[in-house]
């Protein structure tokens, strides 16, 4: 008997990988996420389509784990000082978005498809969450998910997950189901919480973090692992206890981790985890799918999925506006948040289990919210036009004005960045120009104002006030500036010092014998503090790593000074070939 159920557990594996491995391969491909590729490979494997793999129950209760996970890693993302600054959107555009969704919704319910006010209201509440599964991955893709605009999209995600305990309250207060009448009344329920809370807190400070510095001077890569695991289980079991949301404790103890310095290695332990377990709750919706009750009613389906994301699109970018975001942005928020979510098909399953909405309604919203999660991607596409920012041409674009500026930077890439930060934070007036229309556009969500132009132009350097700068320091990267226009700057700017970046040393071979009072070598510096650390890392003594330097930067200063009398990068090529066997390093 063991054997058969053994052999079963490895049967449906592999068709469960192979199919949401396919499917998920599929739907990438075509722009469509991963999660609509877990669920239709879920469809098809499950009892309603091929019948090839059944017990989608029991796999769900295992595969819930992957909710738990995935929010300890949300979780680990949060330190309690981000938490603090993201505090106004966490708690008034993420609470709004979700009163204002769930009562909407509801409403929609009630008028047209008739729905009690008990019913309407649990079906209302799963519907106004989103999907964080999906919506984050696209938002990382994007490059977005540090930016105010990520950073919005992000809070209003944490609050609908947060939102979670009270949904279940409330649908546990509404219950029909004579095993729910005796449960804990919602006021015990909020002290439960408080408590549970409190507890993780005080476990994450005073257990969690000296058993991770434990384990990390013993060096066990594997007890990382073991450890992270259990941190998981055992908060979620805390609340499951007490009848609380188990996603909810892996939540708080992410939090209490994110500020530690095991925070990256614990993330990167349980991602593989998660990425299984959560691929595997998605799988499980979709066997769970009552396609029949579907088929039977796909006018209502397809048009309560556009009601929902309707209702969702428009609500966003009002608020949106209302926490004085552009209406472009705001557009941009409503549509990433306008799909059903994964808590959905969870908090179905409660309303389900309280008798306020029947199985076949279950699997009817299920499949709304399956629609839904696909239509996000194709919206995105089609409206990115027309949400977006429109480039506009480069005559058009502000170009840079006198203002006084102590120093005019060129160039606001990696480089030119860190350069004008710590100017500013000195209170240094800084004039900043680039051509990348992206970057200036990503640094004005960010309080920067880049201007647009050719930094290197005699006459766009005059307009920006070159005249009167002390400074002008060219940060751009790759080898853009020659001799010529160096001297030309000079000559235009003669009282402004010149501080130019070189892309390697032919760039420093050719401007350093002009009029730029400094010409730094991008790489030099770091490749040499990366040199001390590994010498200082093999127990090389501090006076042995000081002599190896100073060796390093006479030869390198010696060789520059002959490659620059003779402006030929070979005239020092006997003398690195002499200094390293293996004859490299001409042009670094």
């Amino acid at each position: 008997m063991e054997h058969v159920a053994s052999g079963s557990l490895v049967r449906d594996g592999t068709i469960l990988l192979g199919a949401g491995l396919f499917f998920v391969l599929v739907f990438r491909r075509l722009g469509l996420g991963a999660t609509l590729g877990f669920l239709v490979a879920g469809a098809l494997v499950g009892p309603q389509l091929l019948g090839l793999v059944g017990d989608a129950e029991g796999k769900m209760g295992f595969a819930e784990l992957g909710i738990t996970l995935l929010l300890f890693i949300v979780g680990l993302e949060l330190s309690p000082p981000r938490l603090w600054r993201l505090k106004e959107d966490i708690l008034g555009l993420g609470l709004l978005q979700v009163v204002a969704s769930g009562i909407a919704i509801a409403a929609i319910l009630a008028v047209a498809a008739h729905f009690s006010m008990a019913a309407a209201l649990a079906v209302g509440m799963p519907l106004a969450l989103s999907s964080t599964a999906q919506v984050l991955p696209m938002l990382q893709s994007s490059g977005r998910l540090r930016t105010p605009f990520g950073e919005r999209a992000f809070s209003i995600l944490l609050f609908q997950d947060l939102s979670i305990i009270p949904m279940i309250t409330i649908i546990t207060a509404m219950s029909r189901n004579p095993a729910d009448m005796g449960g804990p009344p919602g006021w015990v329920l909020v002290l439960y919480t408080v408590l549970a809370i409190t507890g993780l807190v005080a476990a994450g400070r005073f257990v969690l973090r000296p058993l991770f510095r434990l384990i990390g001077n013993l060096g066990e890569r594997e007890m990382f692992v073991f450890a992270a695991l259990f941190t998981v289980i055992a908060a979620a079991a805390l609340m499951q206890s007490l009848g609380l949301s188990t996603a909810l404790g892996a939540f708080v103890a992410g939090v209490m981790l994110a500020d530690s310095p095991y925070r990256h290695e614990l993330e990167t332990d349980v991602e593989p985890f998660r990425s299984i377990l959560l691929g595997l709750f998605f799988l499980s919706v979709g066997m769970m799918l009552n396609l029949e009750a579907i088929a039977e009613r796909p006018l209502f389906v397809v048009a309560m999925a556009a009601a929902l994301i309707a209702t969702k699109t428009a609500i966003v970018t009002v608020l949106g506006l209302v926490f004085r975001m552009k209406w472009r942005p705001a557009l941009a928020l409503g549509l990433l948040l306008s799909q059903g979510g994964e808590f959905g098909f969870v908090l179905l399953g409660q309303a389900q289990n309280a008798y306020l909405i029947a199985p076949e309604a279950a699997s009817l919203f299920g499949a709304i919210i399956t629609l839904s999660m696909a239509t996000t991607p194709f919206l995105m596409a089609a409206t990115r036009a027309f949400r977006e920012q429109p480039i506009v041409s480069d005559d058009a674009r502000d170009g840079p004005t006198a203002d006084g500026a102590n120093a005019v930077i060129v160039g606001y890439g990696r480089f030119g960045q860190t350069v004008g930060q710590m100017l500013l934070a000195q209170d240094i007036p800084v004039t900043l120009i680039d051509t990348d229309i992206e970057m200036i556009d990503i640094a004005a969500e960010f309080g920067s104002k880049v201007y647009y132009g050719d930094g290197t132009r005699i006459d766009l350097l005059r307009q920006a006030g070159a005249a009167e700068a002390e400074l002008i320091l060219f940060c751009m990267d790759g080898d853009q500036l020659d001799e010529t226009t160096v001297e030309a700057i000079h000559e235009a700017f003669p009282n402004a010092a010149l501080y130019v970046r070189a892309f390697d040393r032919r760039a420093l071979v050719k401007l350093k014998g002009g009029p730029a009072r400094y010409v730094v070598r991008e790489v030099l510096e770091s490749a040499i503090r990366m040199a001390r650390l590994a010498m200082r890392d093999l127990g090389v003594s501090a006076a042995d790593i000081d002599r190896a330097e100073d060796m390093y930067r006479a030869r390198d200063k010696e060789r520059l000074r002959i490659q620059i009398e003779a402006g030929d990068l070979r005239a020092a090529r006997a003398q690195v070939a002499a200094e390293q066997p293996w004859g490299g390093g001409g042009a670094q």
